[in-house]
């Protein structure tokens, strides 16, 4: 059997399992965010998902078999048999299910839409620090595991009487202990192949079996699967107010060279994030009480080479996307014409539930126009 399939059929198998049972400029001291605040917040991010397939679908002219498309006529008729608005609800049909129903995404330039990154760098650690902290650090320049020194949104907020011990992290990535430090800010953050701990004992008990005797095609990052399904059993359980799920896949089968499964894995994350909505609105606790934020971390290249890779060599790299829906979100549809930041999502956050990340740090960038 091959590999990629397996591997796909342990993600299903697993899924059923677990997961059955969610223009402005300057700083955010400038623009206090108004309206309803929410009570919780789901933050989630899809590394290196680019805006080219979130708004457009998949890209029929990287469909073939030397940028690993095993069975290419398969692929195009799954992924890109319709007009690109199609395309995109073919592969995040959730995501869009969401905007269509008054949800709002930005980042769609054909719309004139920019969310940029300012980090200077377009890879992954100064991208979270962006995301987490709200503004970007020079002093963040790689991607080693290396305790970060600013404060995230997540750890301001857990130190907040309101949500102390009610913040926790869930990502597939090792390095996210690190980025979000966890050894300061005494958050939960389960990360990588680490045992997951939280949960009911007999779905982590399964889960943890299959992480260990599956095969590790990575061995710095876990499948999505796990990530998603440890942070709907921290939902069912533990009941985190501010849950941050970072997903991995897109951006290692990218590198790989892997455009199939570039492209499963974003609708398979797209299928998570439904559960986690799904789970959300099955809960009192949650039901329209809580806001689901979605992002990146940053963009990538294009053409035939260029979309494995990303960094300030490579054009696109600074161009992503975010989304929102739910409690406390107010602006409506595809924003069109807007000016955006990463280093606005992490005082985002905190607005949706009414809080003021910007009081804490002069350098934090202020909320996105939404709430």
């Amino acid at each position: 059997m091959r590999m990629g399939v397996w591997i796909l059929r342990s993600v299903i198998a697993l899924s059923v399992t677990a997961l059955v049972v969610t223009s402005p400029s300057g700083l955010c001291a400038q623009e206090p965010a108004v309206g309803v605040a929410a009570e919780n917040v789901v933050l989630v991010t899809l590394d290196g998902l680019r805006g080219e397939e979130v708004f457009g679908g998949a890209d029929v002219r990287l469909m073939i078999e030397e940028l690993g498309c095993e069975k290419p006529d398969e692929i195009l008729q799954r992924y890109a048999s319709g007009s690109p608005v199609e395309n995109r609800r073919t592969l995040l049909p959730f995501l869009w299910k969401q905007i269509d129903q008054g949800g709002w995404i930005a980042g769609d330039w054909e719309r004139d839409s920019q969310v940029e990154v300012t980090n200077g760098r377009f890879f992954s650690y100064p991208g979270y620090n962006e995301i987490l902290c709200g503004f970007a650090d020079p002093n963040v320049d790689s991607n080693a595991k290396k305790y970060n020194a600013n404060r995230t949104v997540l750890e301001w907020l857990n130190g907040q009487p309101d949500y102390q011990g009610r913040v926790a992290a869930f990502c597939s990535w090792d390095v996210f202990p690190f980025i979000i430090n966890d050894r300061r800010s005494g958050i939960s953050v389960n990360a990588g192949w680490q045992p997951i701990t939280t949960g009911r004992p007999d779905v982590v008990q399964t889960l943890n079996y299959s992480a260990e005797h599956l095969f590790h095609e990575w061995a710095g990052v876990r499948y999505d699967v796990f990530t998603a399904s440890a942070a709907i059993e921290a939902m069912l359980t533990t009941q985190p107010r501010v849950l941050y799920v970072a997903l991995g896949e897109t951006d290692d089968w990218a590198h790989a060279g892997r455009y199939d499964r570039y492209l499963l894995t974003a609708q398979q994350n797209d299928a998570f994030i439904r559960r986690l909505w799904e789970q959300s609105q099955r809960s009192s606790h949650y039901r329209d009480r809580t806001a689901f934020l979605i992002t990146t971390d940053h963009g990538r290249g294009g053409g035939r080479e260029g979309w494995k890779n990303h960094g300030a060599h490579l054009p696109g790299s600074e161009r992503i996307w975010v989304a929102a829906f739910g409690a406390g979100v107010t602006a409506k549809g595809p924003d069109e014409g807007g000016r955006f930041r990463q280093a606005q999502v992490a005082a985002t956050v905190a607005a949706l539930l009414g809080e003021d990340f910007c009081a804490a740090n002069s350098q934090i960038d202020r909320p996105l126009p939404i709430h």
